[in-house]
């Protein structure tokens, strides 16, 4: 059966692109504008704050791994009261060395390893929109030493480093994603994972896209009635079952468009579509533009 998590991580391609030292001591604070790509950092050693935009503070402790994977505001201090310093990731250049705040001597308060990567895919949108704004997860030894990993690969220049990194940052967000609590999380892909009946019908959906899929059956997969299985699966995902099927669909036909090796009629088979002008008008409606222009403009 396949796994939907893993389908949409694989799918989007990602690549670590950045990671740094990040230390504090005494009255220290940063407070950093909304950046938009996916971001994490790990407690080394100490304690220290993060307030995201929009969320209670959490103070973190050593050990502790922290997801943000559309990275809104947020705002990394000591407990002592300060005026945070403010930084724009989009606009400051990356730092040579690791960050120092606050007192400079002496030992540090806290000392996190922290990073961002992009996603190859311009659809990585649709991943940060089905997990929670912040994944917090805490004591995970084999995050902490993935996080290690890529810091040391995105530092050197061996061999081989680009593939290396990719599949340690999926390795990465696949082991932090299935750690964190789903429990009270917001609507996503990991509410809904967590759910057997919503998960079963997920995992329906990613297995088989093709197939014409109605509501009934995939109510009857999820072993719920109709309007039980609708309730429940948009409560879980955010959004209601057939507007997900299609979301995804859509993606898978970007990712097929882009690669440029299958017709229109096949890709219109491969995600649901019975001719390419059904495909072809579903997908102007749902991208924009028709799909022939949409490769002409990805191979652009």
């Amino acid at each position: 059966m396949s796994d939907p998590l893993s389908d949409i991580i694989s799918l989007f391609r990602p690549r670590a692109v950045f990671a740094k030292g990040i230390s504090g001591a005494g009255a220290w604070g940063v407070r950093y504008s909304d950046f938009g790509q996916p971001s994490f950092c790990v407690v080394l050693e100490g304690r220290c704050r993060l307030a995201v935009d929009g969320r209670p503070a959490v103070t973190l402790e050593r050990g502790d791994f922290v997801l943000l994977p559309a990275t809104p505001g947020f705002v990394l201090s000591g407990f002592e009261p300060v005026t945070p310093t403010a930084m724009d990731p989009k606009l400051a250049p990356m730092p040579q060395g690791d960050v120092r705040h606050g007192r400079r001597g002496g030992r540090p308060d806290a000392r996190l390893l922290g990073g961002y990567f992009a996603f190859e895919s311009p659809d990585a949108a649709l991943l940060a929109s089905l997990l929670p704004a912040l994944v917090h997860v805490r004591g995970a030894a084999r995050l902490s030493t993935l996080v290690q990993l890529v810091a040391e690969e995105a530092r050197q220049q061996q061999s081989g480093r680009d593939l290396v990194l990719a599949r340690l940052v999926e390795l990465l967000l696949i082991e932090a994603l299935r750690l964190s609590s789903a429990e009270g999380a917001s609507p996503g892909i990991l509410r809904g994972l967590s759910d057997p009946r919503v998960a079963q019908a997920l995992r329906q959906m990613h297995a088989a896209p093709s197939r014409p899929w109605t509501m009934d059956q995939l109510a009857k997969k999820a072993s719920l009635s109709r309007s039980a299985f609708y309730g429940r699966f948009t409560r879980a995902v955010g959004l209601p079952p057939m507007e997900y099927l299609l979301a995804w669909r859509m993606t898978l036909a970007r990712d097929l468009l882009r690669r440029q090796e299958l017709a229109l009629s096949e890709v219109a088979e491969r995600v649901g579509y019975g001719s390419a002008s059904a495909f072809s008008t579903a997908f102007s409606r749902h991208a924009g533009l028709p799909p022939g222009r949409f490769a002409r403009a990805a191979a652009a």
